[in-house]
């Protein structure tokens, strides 16, 4: 799929969900990233499907969700 026509289906997408905001790429990998978290998805994990060289990018995605966060033990421990 071109960029274009994957552009097109989010606006459609937006459009049916009767949603006012935009959404850009890194609105949508935000969001991605959060609801993993969120769902206990292992922090390096998300680091990893990010592509974030350091784990401390993948960190603030832990600063605006939930607090059960806090009780998510990474594998590595």
């Amino acid at each position: 799929m071109k960029i274009q026509e994957f552009l097109i289906k989010i606006e459609n997408a937006l459009k049916s969900a009767k949603i006012n905001k935009d959404a850009t790429f890194h609105s949508l990998r935000h969001s991605f990233a959060t609801y993993l978290l969120e769902n206990g998805i292992d922090i390096r994990y998300v680091q990893e499907l990010l592509e974030h060289s350091n784990i401390r990018t993948t960190q603030v995605y832990t600063k605006v969700t939930n607090p059960k966060l806090k009780n998510i033990q990474s594998s590595l421990n």
